[in-house]
């Protein structure tokens, strides 16, 4: 299996399978010097790891991350950064009943058809358990942009659950660090607690919508056409399990605006350009504008629920199935530390792209 690795100068090469011994990540391009140490890694993964509350996965797992190289008296050598996370909590005898069926929405059938092979224990590569390994890399490019780009913030948050959205005359950044739904919304939270509860006692699941925004972003990193950093914010999303479609700053009700509505009026301001909206999501021509950068992302329902679905086994003949063991009525809550991590990753990549092609040279304005 190929094309386990992304970025450009950054780049992050993930391993490991759900119900194997451990995973982890290989970073290779992190500049020298850099602040790193296990237990600022470990704030991230904390967010991320299952089993916190009732509405995410009851697997029990530390995520505790461990240093392998890379790094001398806390700091980045430059040389590749390994980082493993042990699974202590695998429980694969919750999928020997599927070892001959493919479960419904899952990656089960498109691996075997390519492969020839797959590891039904919790799904192998496909399982979000992967996305463990991406929280700890993004915590290293984090920690990379505060030393490059100090006051840079990268937030995600929740907007929508299934047929649920926000209000957001009532978005609160502070909010969002408050509730198990990492929403800016207080009175949504409240209402989705219910809502997901009951779906979780029925054994079903439900979709939700994720909003990253990337503050304090210089203007001028990404490319124009291949290079552009919308781009790669839009794969990097997109490879997160379960994304099913994403959007950069107005995104799909762009194509509902009129060319007036849709423009970002532009003024001077006594610090530069000042924009009178953000409908580009902070990026034009592939480039950032230092507006925030907004990209947003549809997860869908997780497909392991207890409702009988019909199937196929491998051997061709019809059945049913049901999938047992432990896991999350909506993915989409912890998609939100991935996300956050994936967008650090791909705008660190782009900052050291952009160092090395320009130097930071920029245009004079006024």
């Amino acid at each position: 299996m190929s094309l386990n690795t992304y970025g450009h100068l950054f780049r992050v090469t993930t391993w490991g399978e759900s119900h194997g011994p451990a995973l982890g990540a290989t970073i290779d391009g992190c500049p020298p010097g850099i602040p790193v140490v296990a237990e600022d890694l470990q704030v991230w993964l904390d967010k991320r790891k299952p089993g916190q509350n009732k509405y995410t996965t009851q697997r029990r797992e530390a995520d505790e991350v461990e240093i392998l190289s890379g790094v001398f008296e806390g700091r980045s050598t430059g040389t590749p950064i390994q980082l493993m996370i042990r699974n202590t909590d695998q429980r694969s005898k919750d999928y020997g009943d599927i070892a001959e069926k493919f479960r419904p929405g899952h990656a089960d059938i498109t691996y075997w058809q390519k492969y020839g092979i797959r590891d039904y224990r919790g799904g192998g590569r496909s399982s979000a358990r992967e996305t463990a390994a991406r929280v700890a890399a993004g915590g290293v490019a984090r920690a990379a942009l505060a030393e490059l780009a100090p006051g840079l913030q990268v937030i995600g948050y929740m907007v929508g659950m299934g047929e649920k959205s926000i209000d957001r005359s009532r978005f609160d950044w502070d909010e969002i660090e408050r509730n198990p739904f990492w929403t800016p919304d207080a009175e949504a939270a409240a209402d989705w607690a219910g809502y997901l509860d009951g779906l979780r006692k029925s054994g079903s699941s439900v979709g939700a919508l994720i909003e990253v925004t990337v503050r304090g972003c210089p203007p001028g990193l990404g490319a124009p056409v291949y290079g552009k950093l919308d781009t790669d914010l839009a794969a990097a999303m997109m490879s997160i399990n379960a994304v099913k479609g994403v959007e950069i700053g107005e995104g799909m009700a762009a194509a509902r605006l009129t060319g007036e509505a849709n423009a970002d009026e532009i003024s001077m301001g006594p610090d530069g350009p000042v924009y009178s909206s953000n409908h580009s999501g902070g990026i034009l021509g592939g480039i950032s504008t230092g507006q925030d950068i907004v990209v947003r992302f549809a997860v869908k329902p997780t497909s392991s629920i207890l409702t009988s679905r019909k199937t196929i086994t491998k051997s061709g003949e019809d059945t049913e199935i049901i999938t047992k063991g432990r896991h999350d009525p909506c993915v989409g809550i912890r998609a939100v530390p991935v996300a956050e991590a994936m967008a650090a990753a791909v705008v660190l990549d782009h900052l050291l792209l952009d160092r090395g092609q320009t130097g930071g040279q920029r245009g004079p304005i006024g």
